[in-house]
């Protein structure tokens, strides 16, 4: 695929950073090997070419992703995210219906080295994984739940991993969701839909919403 075909959303840029909005089915960054060059980060330099990556969304997941603009901007926006200065909030949809309108799910995660990229709890290796939630609604008729998620860690896979541990895996999980609740939606229902940040040159909190298109 031309990079050029399809260019990202940018509700914000300037001359320090630059907030995205990510399709969901594109990677963040490029993966191995020529076919998989096309990524957010090239699509963005493409008009920005001082664009670096700061964070990552996961191929499947859709939303806000943040850029800093020269490596400058780049370590000030990567200490804000070590620091946890930066929020980010999720909306999913997810199989069931979860019976606490807000909770934490604290359980350490480690790589599924055998089944990789898949990650797993593992109490003995595993590092240290918070992620906040709030059901948003709840569907009596399709059993389902629409919840409001909020990592405080950011592992890998962490809120698809800490969902189907819960027992209500994301729907249209093609990693971590059983044969039907995969099938059950087209693409992953998880959407990065606020990003909360302080700027990285004057430090004032700055704010971005999108709302999930699901």
């Amino acid at each position: 695929m031309d990079i050029r075909a399809a260019p990202v959303s940018m509700p914000y840029v300037d001359d320090h950073c630059i907030v995205a909005i990510k399709p969901a089915g594109l990677l963040s960054v490029p993966g191995r090997g020529p076919q998989h060059r096309d990524c957010l980060a090239l699509r963005v330099q493409l008009r920005h070419a001082d664009a670096l990556v700061v964070h990552r969304l996961d191929m499947a997941t859709s939303g806000l992703m943040l850029l800093a603009r020269g490596s400058a901007a780049q370590r000030r926006l990567s200490m804000s995210f070590a620091s946890r200065d930066v929020e980010k909030t999720y909306v999913a949809v997810v199989d069931g219906r979860i019976a606490d309108d807000a909770g934490e799910i604290a359980l350490p995660l480690a790589a599924d080295w055998p089944n990789r990229p898949r990650q797993i709890v593992d109490h003995g290796r595993g590092k240290p994984a918070l992620t906040r939630y709030r059901v948003l609604h709840r569907d009596a008729e399709t059993r389902r739940t629409r919840v409001e998620l909020s990592p405080v860690t950011g592992r890998s896979h962490q809120l698809r991993v800490h969902l189907q541990a819960l027992g209500h895996p994301i729907l249209g999980d093609a990693l971590y969701a059983p044969a039907h609740v995969h099938a059950a939606a087209d693409r992953l229902l998880l959407h990065a839909a606020a990003l909360r940040f302080p700027h990285p040159a004057t430090e004032a909190t700055i704010r971005f919403d999108s709302p999930a298109p699901f």
